[in-house]
């Protein structure tokens, strides 16, 4: 599947008003790659809304395991379109069985006219070296991406936790298409390989959240900085922050996935 564009990767036919097919399949040894349904459902809800507004955050939850050889067909509806915020839910389903379930939220850019905008980041991009200067790594089933590997703070870890990553098709200057390669991306990593032990290990990933503090271009390097939280009652969860090259904190997301022992 070289040189498959993102934009053929996120290809979606209208089949009537609020009801969307992904058409793009492809023949894999593994389970749909959750990225792409998120990134999937976020532009189906992105269509409905209206081109002004962008998203700023998408909670979705992982229901069933999808499979790569079949279509996807989702479902939107448009909970609400107020003065400056549009809601939207979106039901992504194979063989008739909802394998993803999402709520987003589209926001005006400055909808706030009457004060100055408050902008405060506390979290600061840690050092590293530039992308080009990093250990360019495979990403695997991944279209259209890929990552630079900052030294690792231990040894080798099953999921990098610390990497460039960015788009590498011309996504143009569309808002929620550079968002959708950002939702993408947010799901090919895990903060849990450190807690990886003998005993138990990551299993498939149970809900997903995504917040775009600022428009950002996903065809520009963005610094990923993953780091565990919790493990208790067979789940983990960890959070990340991407970070442009200039060190503002672009997008934060958090995970939650199965954490079992391993027989």
């Amino acid at each position: 599947m070289a040189g498959v564009g993102f934009t053929e990767v996120m290809s979606l036919e209208e089949i009537e008003p609020d009801l969307f097919r992904a058409d793009f399949t492809y023949e894999d040894e593994y389970r749909l790659y959750g990225g792409q349904v998120a990134a999937q459902a976020l532009l189906a809800a992105g269509r409905t809304v209206d081109p002004a507004r962008s998203p700023h955050s998408l909670h979705g939850y992982f229901l069933r395991s999808g499979r790569c050889e079949l279509p996807t067909v989702f479902e939107v509806h448009r909970d609400r379109d107020g003065r400056s915020y549009s809601a939207r839910r979106v039901v992504a389903r194979q063989e008739g069985k909802a394998i993803f379930t999402a709520v987003m939220s589209f926001a005006l850019t400055g909808a706030d006219h009457t004060a100055p905008e408050a902008q405060n980041q506390v979290i600061q991009a840690p050092h590293a070296p530039l992308p080009a200067d990093c250990e360019q790594i495979p990403v695997p089933r991944l279209f259209a991406h890929e990552w630079g590997l900052l030294e690792p703070l231990t040894p080798r870890l099953p999921f990098p936790e610390r990497f460039w990553s960015r788009c590498t098709s011309d996504l143009g200057d569309d808002t929620l298409l550079h968002a959708c390669a950002i939702t993408y991306m947010s799901d090919g990593s895990s903060g849990l390989g450190r807690l990886h032990d003998e005993r138990n290990t990551t299993g498939a990933s149970l809900d997903h959240a995504v917040w775009f503090h600022q428009h950002v271009s996903a065809d520009q390097w963005l610094l990923n900085i993953m780091e565990p939280v919790r493990t208790a009652h067979g789940r983990g969860l960890y959070t990340g922050s991407m970070f442009t090259e200039d060190g503002t904190l672009a997008v934060s997301l958090a995970q939650q996935a199965l954490f079992r022992p391993t027989g």
